[in-house]
C-alpha cells in the first residue's frame, strides 16, 4: 500500500526526522485559513497523487507569493496529471500540499527498503539526489552505495557513518543524519514499511538536513495489525477493480493485454503469463485466486476479469491440491452463466478431482475449450482470440 507525501512527512516528523513545514488542502477553500501555519513568502505547490514525476508533469510548482499560489492550486487541482509512472491515462489531482520553500544547496538520495534475497534492511545513498533513481543505477552505478544490516531493536552507530559517509557531512548535521537513520529504521519495522524513499535529501543554505520530499510503502499483508496505517490508503489512487478484488481476498493485478487469466498460486500464475507472451499475446492481468477458494470467490475471480473491457479472451489455468479442480469448474459455469460470457474462454485442469471437473465443464453446454497442458493451453486461447 503507497501513502501520499504529505502523510509520510507527517510519520518522519513523529519519528524525529527533519522535515519541511507543509499543510495539505482537500479543497482551494482551505488555502487562506491553512496557509496562516506556514511561515514563509515562497511556499512549493505539490500535486498528492501516488506516483513519481510530479514536476516534470506540471504538477510541483514554485510560487512567490500567496496570489501565485492560488492561482496555481486553482489549475492544478482536478487536473489529469500524467507522469512516466502514472501511464497516458493519468491520475485526477484530488488533493494539494503547500510547503515552505527551502533554499537549496546540495541534494542527495536515501532510501531504506526490505532486502528479500539477503533478509535484511538494505540503505541505499547516493550523492545523485532530486533526479530518477533508475537512471543514476544504469548510467552511473557507482554512485550508488547499498549498505546491508541485520534486523534487530535499533541502527549502530558504526552503521550509520557508513550509510552517511557520501554526503560529507559536518559534526553538527551528522548528529540530525543520524536521528534521520533511526527514524527510517524504526518506520521500516514498526509500522511494516517495505520501502521508504527520500527524494532529495537536501541540505539548505544555511547548513540544515531537510526531507524535501518523501515516498513509503508499506506490506499489504500486515496491514490488519496496523489500523493508523490502513486509514491513510486513499482510494482514488487505486485501480477500482483491485479494490474489488481485496474484498474478496484475491491476488489481483491489472495489466495491459487482452488474455484474463485466472491462476491458482503465483508461481502458476507467472508462468501463464510468461507463455502467453511467448505466443505472442499479452496478459490482461495477474489473478491468483489462493490454494483452497470457494465457488463463491471463483465465480467474484471471473467476473474480475470480464470488468476489463480489452479482455478477448480467458484463461483458467488451474493445479488443484487443497482446491479441487470440480469446485473450480462449477464457480466457472455460474459465473459463465450470470454474465452471458461473450468471449472464448480455455479451461486446463490437472490435480484433484480434475476428470470430475472436466466432465462438469462438458456438461455444461457452454463454448469451453478444454486443454491437456499450459502450452496447450496458452496456443489456444491466443488462436481463439484471433
Amino acid at each position: 500500500m503507497n501513502i501520499h507525501e504529505h502523510q509520510a512527512k507527517n510519520l518522519l516528523k513523529e519519528f524525529g526526522a527533519p522535515v519541511s513545514k507543509g499543510v495539505v488542502i482537500f479543497s482551494l477553500n482551505e488555502i487562506d485559513e491553512k496557509i496562516k501555519q506556514l511561515n514563509s513568502k515562497e511556499f512549493v505547490l505539490k500535486a498528492q497523487i501516488h506516483a513519481g514525476g510530479r514536476g516534470k508533469g506540471g504538477g510541483v510548482k514554485l510560487v512567490k507569493n500567496i496570489e501565485e499560489l492560488k492561482s496555481q492550486a486553482k489549475k492544478m487541482f482536478g487536473m489529469n496529471l500524467i507522469t512516466h509512472q502514472t501511464g497516458p491515462e493519468g491520475k485526477e489531482v484530488q488533493r494539494l500540499y503547500i510547503e515552505e520553500a527551502s533554499d537549496i544547496s546540495k541534494e542527495f538520495y536515501l532510501s531504506c527498503l526490505v532486502d528479500r534475497e539477503s533478509s535484511k534492511v538494505a540503505f541505499i545513498s547516493s550523492t545523485e539526489g532530486g533526479m530518477d533513481i533508475e537512471k543514476v543505477a544504469s548510467e552511473t552505478p557507482e554512485k550508488i552505495i547499498t549498505n546491508k544490516i541485520d534486523f534487530k531493536n535499533d541502527v549502530d552507530l558504526d552503521e550509520i557513518e557508513i550509510i552517511i559517509k557520501p554526503f560529507n557531512f559536518n559534526s553538527k548535521q551528522k548528529l540530525i543524519a543520524q536521528k534521520l537513520i533511526k527514524a527510517l529504521y524504526k518506520i521500516l519495522v514498526e509500522k511494516d514499511a517495505t520501502l521508504i524513499e527520500i527524494n532529495p535529501l537536501i541540505i539548505t543554505k544555511d547548513e540544515r538536513i531537510v526531507c524535501l520530499d518523501a515516498k513509503m510503502n508499506f506490506d499489504d499483508n500486515a496491514l490488519f495489525r496496523r489500523p493508523e496505517i490502513f486509514q491513510l490508503r486513499d482510494l482514488n489512487e487505486e485501480e477500482p477493480a483491485e479494490i474489488e478484488a481485496s474484498k474478496h481476498d484475491l491476488a489481483y493485478i491489472k495489466l495491459n493485454g487482452s488474455i484474463g487469466c485466472m491462476v491458482n498460486g503465483a508461481g502458476l500464475a507467472m508462468a501463464t503469463m510468461d507463455i502467453i507472451k511467448l505466443y505472442g499475446e499479452e496478459p490482461a492481468n495477474f489473478l491468483d485466486v489462493g490454494g483452497g477458494a470457494s465457488k463463491e470467490k471463483v465465480s467474484a475471480a471471473f467476473k474480475l476479469i470480464l470488468s476489463d473491457k480489452n479482455v478477448k479472451g480467458i484463461l483458467i489455468n488451474i493445479f488443484g491440491g487443497i482446491m479441487r479442480c470440480d469446485v473450480i469448474a462449477q464457480g466457472v459455469i455460474d459465473a459463465a452463466k450470470e454474465t452471458n460470457l461473450r468471449v472464448p474462454l480455455v479451461v486446463r485442469l490437472a490435480g484433484t478431482n480434475f476428470k470430475e471437473g472436466k466432465d462438469i465443464l462438458e456438461k455444461s453446454g457452454l463454448k469451453i475449450l478444454s486443454a491437456t497442458d499450459l502450452n496447450d493451453a496458452a496456443k489456444k486461447i491466443v488462436e481463439a482470440i484471433k
